[in-house]
């Protein structure tokens, strides 16, 4: 497909995207090394997962309220700095003397990630033409893909090769390095917009976007039910070594990759809600199966695969659908609020994990995964409901 973007702007999206990377991998890769941070200050695997959840609260919290207090800032300069934040955060983790300074530095790293995913999209989406938007989105998104791909399982090996104390050292020199790669490629053209807390309150009063949210929230509070344990999943229910949980992690990220590059792709042909309704059937599907196939490992591999490629298929489409609904004076903190309920997702389907799974174990973490799936289906028909009702009062 012929595509508008010039290679300017390509080097720029793909700057921001390598940014993404590196967030999503510092961020998400607790998930894949509950082992060695929890042998490394001698957390059980319950403690090990609540710092994931609590970087997503922090995140949910503070990305709403940064585009109030640092809105107006060029968004270039926002992600410079906040990248600057996550990687301090990063090194804190690194030189934790105990669990209190663990919890601390993934709330800074979490405030400043705050100033990164929701201005990414941002930044880049204004980078292009309009209709290039969703191109430039999915571009920036593959970040996270190859996170899952690459960042998550290398970070995975890494911890247990390394470390965990050296896995994070090198997450706040990726950190650093990403700032050089945005100073140079990106630049500092797209303005700021000033936010007032008043304007968050008016759009969370929008049945439509609230629900629109909400599909966000229930999407990553189901999929980080599983995700966030997969480590013990498949070590308890499959059986696997710390090897075996690497190739999972591999899986999921290379299926993942394909799934943003088909998304990448007909983003120009379905729509949002289509492709969205599409996402969540399949996954809900897929976990289905993955409940049914406890102690084959290379059949969970397989499922994997369309658990992947279902998941990477959902984020760039949720972010498209809040950049189409939302209105342009407002896009900004619609974007920071899609990221702060996504984080809450993570952080609450984080929690609910680290409290069903010594429980009730695996199956609990799925049943409740699936249903987390079924209520997004739910807000996903009533944020389209409460959108299409403007419409049908001017057609009469």
């Amino acid at each position: 497909m012929k595509t508008d973007i010039t290679p300017p702007q390509r080097r720029a999206l793909w700057a921001l995207s390598q940014a993404y990377f590196v967030q999503a991998t510092g961020a998400l890769s607790v998930a894949g090394s509950l082992g060695p941070i929890s042998h490394a200050w001698g957390l059980t695997d319950a403690q090990s997962a609540r710092l994931l959840a609590i970087f997503g609260l922090t995140f949910a919290v503070g990305a709403p309220l940064a585009q109030v207090f640092f809105g107006h800032v060029r968004r270039r300069q926002q992600v410079v700095v906040g990248m600057i934040v996550f990687g301090l955060g990063a090194f804190l983790f690194a030189l934790a003397p105990s669990y209190r300074e663990l919890l601390l530095s993934r709330v800074v790293m979490g405030l400043g990630a705050s100033l990164i995913g929701p201005v990414l999209v941002a930044l880049g989406s204004e980078l292009v033409k309009e209709k290039e938007r969703g191109s430039a989105i999915a571009t920036i998104l593959l970040g996270v893909s190859m996170a899952s791909m690459v960042g998550i399982p290398l970070a995975a090996w890494a911890a247990n090769l390394l470390g965990a104390r050296m896995l994070f050292t090198l997450v706040g020199i990726m950190s650093a390095l990403s700032v050089i790669n945005i100073m140079l490629s990106v630049p500092n053209s797209v303005a700021g917009v000033n936010v007032r807390l008043r304007q968050v309150g008016q759009v969370l009063a929008q049945p439509k976007a609230l629900m629109a949210f909400l599909v966000v929230f229930f999407i990553t509070a189901g999929v980080y039910d599983m995700y966030a344990f997969i480590s013990p999943i498949v070590r308890d229910t499959w059986h696997g070594s710390s090897s075996s949980v690497s190739v999972a992690l591999a899986v999921i990220g290379v299926a993942g990759i394909l799934g943003n590059l088909y998304v990448s792709r007909v983003a120009r042909i379905y729509s949002a809600e289509r492709l969205l309704s599409a996402g969540i059937v399949l996954l809900i599907a897929d976990m289905v199966v993955i409940t049914l196939l406890t102690g084959k490992l290379a059949l969970l591999y397989i499922a994997l695969v369309f658990w992947a490629f279902a998941t990477d298929l959902l984020w760039p489409t949720q972010q498209r659908r809040i950049v189409e609904i939302a209105d342009p004076q407002t896009r900004g903190i619609s974007l920071a609020l899609t990221s702060a309920f996504m984080f809450c997702g993570i952080g609450f389907g984080s929690a609910v994990a680290a409290w069903i799974y010594p429980r009730y174990g695996f199956y609990g973490v799925m049943v409740s995964a699936i249903l987390f799936l079924l209520l997004a289906l739910v807000s996903l028909w009533l944020s389209e409901h409460f959108r299409a009702q403007p419409r049908q009062a001017v057609n009469v």
